[in-house]
């Protein structure tokens, strides 16, 4: 490969790896919603594939080793993955552990990385003489991951009858969009549908905070008080090998490699089962809580990156939450990358397997170190000069650009329009996954009629 590729691969880590660490740290920061819109944005730039998929694995692996650090410190949820940890990294902070805390759950996302990577060739190996098959049923296969993801919600009636009336909600736009020429026929808008399910939550909360009566009948908390502790000082680069126990690194490789087999399902589900069926039945709650952290960590980073991989090398489309969340403007960037289109078809398995081991190598070397030394430092620098808000408002606007780009002003208020009514119901227990899916299953949907 050309020296010249590999250099901007390095590059787009260590930018990839230093910016979302410092993401990662902001609180409530959800990997969809700061990932895919940049993904994309980097895609239509006409960024080199190897760089694009260097970036975004050095990216998801520095966004999951840091967003659990928030929980160590504040019991806040870095993002919607670290939400499930919060009570055990609690458990060790009423002991005056949180330190320890960050560094169980940094260390068991390392092992995850490791184990997920070489797990996720294989499993794609596996997959790969099946994958024409699977490109042919592609709507099929996507309206049934729809009902699949439905059954797994908090709201399974809603999130079931909800499937058709929101595909036909895009398919209407799209026709609209047709039949006034403010696109061609053969154009088929989609990467301003897809943020704009991504931005729903924020933009139906936002439209919630125009109407006086709501806000005047918002709770007040008051401010909340952050004490940080200055974590013990480590000599030398880090070896997450001592840092854990011999059951904790058992756990969590054990609970990597179920992550990686299972990357089809919600991650979430899978974190908070699979860590606490592995250590529920310990009685002492500081030792519970660190096999948990760590056990749901490596889980949680393995099930990223495999959902990730094993599509984009086996099979091209996007089947598994993963795919069609954070990483699907690697799937589907139109005009730049489509369904017949994309990583898949431009790169070789050993390229996206070069690209990988660069960007979550430097992720690791970069943010790992950081998060074990600095812990502190960068959460109270983050805390105190990265508004939450700044960032939402960035994502947001990236999100506005896009669908202009998509299809002029009138898109603007379509894609608001898809965003409400996702932010609604995902306000009502339907997941981002079958919103998801019905964008991609919609133009199958609509056939059968």
């Amino acid at each position: 490969m050309d020296i010249v590729i590999i250099s901007q691969m390095i590059i787009a880590s260590i930018i990839g790896a230093t910016v979302y660490t410092l993401i990662g740290i902001a609180p409530g920061t959800d990997e969809t919603a700061v990932l895919a819109p940049v993904t994309i944005a980097l895609a239509l730039l006409g960024i080199s594939p190897h760089v694009l998929l260097a970036f975004f694995i050095s990216a998801i692996v520095a966004k999951k080793l840091t967003d659990s650090i928030p929980v160590a410190v504040a019991g806040i949820p870095g993002g919607v993955m670290s939400a499930p940890m919060v009570e055990h990294a609690m458990v060790l902070k009423e002991y005056g552990m949180p330190d320890v805390s960050i560094r169980k759950m940094a260390s068991g996302s390392i092992i995850g990385t490791i184990v997920s990577i070489p797990t996720s060739i294989l499993i794609a190996y596996l997959i790969l003489p099946y994958a024409d098959k699977l490109s042919e049923y592609a709507g099929l296969i996507f309206f049934l991951g729809a009902i699949f993801l439905a059954l797994m919600t908090q709201n399974k009636i809603l999130s079931l009858i909800i499937i058709i009336p929101f595909a036909l909600l895009i398919q209407g736009l799209r026709h609209l969009y047709w039949t006034f020429e403010i696109v061609p026929k053969d154009v088929e808008v989609f990467t301003s549908f897809f943020l704009g399910i991504t931005i729903g939550p924020i933009a139906f909360t936002f439209f919630q905070l125009l109407s006086k009566t709501y806000r005047q009948n918002m709770p007040r908390f008051g401010k909340k008080n952050i004490q940080l502790k200055m974590s013990e000082k480590v000599k030398g680069f880090p070896n997450p090998f001592k840092i854990l126990t011999k059951k904790e690194t058992k756990t969590s490789l054990l609970g990597s490699l179920f992550g990686s087999i299972t990357f089809f399902l919600t991650p979430v589900g899978m974190t908070v089962f699979w860590g606490e069926i592995l250590s529920r039945h310990i009685k002492n709650p500081i030792k519970r809580a660190s096999r948990a952290i760590s056990t749901m960590d490596g889980l949680t980073n393995a099930s990223y990156i495999a959902g990730t991989l094993v599509p984009l090398i086996a099979i091209g489309l996007p089947m598994s939450p993963m795919a069609i969340g954070p990483a699907a403007g690697l799937f589907n960037a139109p005009p730049v990358f489509t369904p017949e289109h994309n990583i898949h078809h431009i790169l070789t398995m050993k390229e996206m397997l070069l690209a990988t081991i660069i960007g979550a190598s430097i992720a690791l070397l970069i943010t790992f170190y950081l998060t074990i030394k600095y812990s502190t430092q960068i959460v109270a620098f983050v805390f105190k000069y990265i508004p939450h808000e700044a960032l939402i408002g960035l994502f947001a606007a990236l999100v506005i650009m896009l669908a202009y780009m998509d299809a002029g002003w009138p898109n603007i208020f379509g894609t608001i329009i898809v965003a409400l009514i996702a932010g609604l119901l995902h306000k009502n227990g339907v997941s981002y996954g079958v919103l998801f899916m019905a964008l991609y299953a919609a133009p199958w949907i609509l056939g059968l009629f």
